[in-house]
């Protein structure tokens, strides 16, 4: 089949080498245009763009897939499907009748759980145990089209957002193959989703990511895997002896019983230097504090001559 792929992310990328080793025929990229990043504010092309032009293959970018221009452009490409994995903008329907066998789309869940712009975080953030990729048709409602395939994977404790993306994106790519031939040949099954059991992953904010110290020791540790590592679980650190705070991103913790007998307040250290949370306390093992390095918490603590007056505390909290 002629191919023409749709997508920004670095999310694609494995599918994209799977395409382009198969028997079906890449004809076309669309992406989305050039941003500007970094501090230097310097105009960085996306993963998909770069990937094309290191593969010598046809792209366009494009701020809006659905004008007449781009449908021009798309009709002379001849495309029997599109595949569109973490594109950016709503595709039209007009669009989508441009090929033979329309579009589908790979999405990072398994349907109908987590449909959206996060379904990674939101997976770990709620303290899941599984999670996969669905390739569905592309429906003009949210991640609702008729499931084609799935893949499934388990979440280690160990995992984060990032190492889950990365392994989502591996197992995409024989899906995607295997998807595709089922689509040529005609066997493929569709299935509608359970509205029933749908649930939604919204885009995150960087205020999903504030930690609350009065919440339970997993509910925390969930969430600083889930949000790491963009925007990250954040906090701010007050030193009793300057009487400072300073903006930290906690990368990597796990629970541990609480050191000390004594009642002790939310945010504060027990005699272990462990964070007292609702139930249990926080051994922090990473954290990066603002403007630096990600670094071990130790070497945090030695830098800022620490004690146990010193106390973690969520963000706005008014202290």
């Amino acid at each position: 089949m002629k191919i023409v792929y749709c997508g920004s992310s670095a999310f694609g990328l494995p599918c994209l080498d799977a395409i382009e080793k198969s028997r079906h025929q890449l004809v076309g990229i669309i992406t989305q245009p050039a941003r500007t990043a970094g501090r230097g504010k310097k105009l960085r092309a996306t993963d998909v763009a770069k990937w094309a032009q290191n593969h010598g293959v046809v792209c366009r970018e494009t701020s809006n897939i659905n004008s007449p221009e781009m449908l021009e452009f798309v009709a002379a490409l001849g495309a029997d499907i599109f595949v569109v994995i973490a594109f950016g903008q709503k595709i039209s329907p007009e669009f989508i009748n441009l090929a033979k066998y329309k579009a589908i789309n790979v999405h990072a869940s398994l349907l109908p759980l987590y449909r959206g712009a996060a379904p990674i975080n939101r997976a770990i953030i709620d303290g899941q145990s599984k999670t996969g990729v669905t390739i569905i048709t592309l429906a003009q409602r949210m991640d609702a089209g008729e499931m084609l395939g799935k893949a499934e994977i388990d979440i280690a404790p160990s995992d984060t957002a990032s190492s889950v993306h990365d392994k989502l994106s591996v197992i995409s790519a024989p899906l995607l193959i295997e998807t595709l031939e089922k689509i040529e040949s005609g066997t493929v099954t569709y299935q509608v989703q359970d509205e029933s059991k749908v649930t939604i992953a919204p885009k995150l904010k960087k205020s999903d990511g504030y930690i609350d110290f009065a919440q339970s020791g997993e509910k925390i540790v969930n969430l600083i895997r889930g949000m790491w590592s963009w925007p990250g679980a954040q906090c701010e650190y007050l030193s009793a002896a300057s009487g400072k705070k300073i903006r930290v991103t906690i990368a990597q913790a796990s629970v541990v019983d609480i050191a000390s007998k004594e009642s002790l307040e939310a945010g504060s250290f027990d005699d272990n230097m462990n964070v007292v949370c609702r139930d249990s306390a926080l051994k922090i093992e990473k954290i990066k504090p603002a403007g630096s390095s990600l670094m071990d918490f130790k070497s945090f603590l030695n830098g800022r001559r620490a004690s146990r007056d010193d106390k973690f505390l969520s963000i706005n909290s008014g202290l």
